[in-house]
């Protein structure tokens, strides 16, 4: 993602009881840090590691070649962050409920993460890497999903006739989520 030589390291801080010391990072590592709110923070080539952002308010925040690995992000609206230059990618991240509605995430990575009851709707998920991830209760709906690869993740349930499916991959296994709205029964 970056050149680690010159990486600035942040351990260890809570910024629930302490604020962020300024509101532009680039090239920082934040590792095993609590946030619950970085609205108007600009994030350029950083990584977050075992933080816990959960609920984390991000209200006009700008993340640009962001990646998140063992973080907890629960109930965190990636839809109030600044679209111009959106990236991120997740690794071994807990990303329950989190908001994507509406943002462009094409080319975005989910690695090994659970991403129950999140929201895609609207989203561009066009060429994005979901690679074990658990999707139970994600809800994609008017979704880019073009060219994204499903084969090893499961618990999704997607509706081609309202998402963007072509050139997707899926695992002729997995054809019960995407024939739900059907009712049908598959054996």
């Amino acid at each position: 993602m970056f050149n680690k030589r010159n990486v600035e390291a942040i351990s260890n801080i809570d910024f629930t009881v302490q604020d962020l010391p300024q509101q532009s990072f680039e090239q920082y590592e934040f590792t095993n840090c609590i946030f619950s709110n970085i609205a108007g923070t600009d994030f350029t080539d950083c990584s977050f590691i075992g933080c816990n952002m959960s609920n984390a308010v991000m209200t006009n925040c700008k993340m640009f070649d962001v990646e998140f690995v063992v973080c907890k992000l629960i109930g965190v609206n990636f839809s109030d962050t600044k679209d111009f230059g959106f990236s991120v990618r997740f690794e071994k991240c807990l990303l329950d409920y989190t908001n994507f509605d509406n943002k462009k995430l094409n080319k975005s990575a989910f690695v090994n993460c659970k991403i129950n009851g999140a929201d895609f709707t609207q989203a561009d998920l066009s060429k994005s890497k979901f690679i074990n991830c658990d999707l139970m209760g994600s809800v994609f709906s008017y979704t880019n999903l073009s060219g994204v690869d499903f084969t090893t993740s499961q618990n999704f349930t997607i509706d081609p006739a309202i998402n963007n499916v072509k050139k997707a991959k899926f695992l002729s296994s997995d054809l019960a989520g995407l024939l739900t709205k059907f009712d049908i029964i598959i054996k």
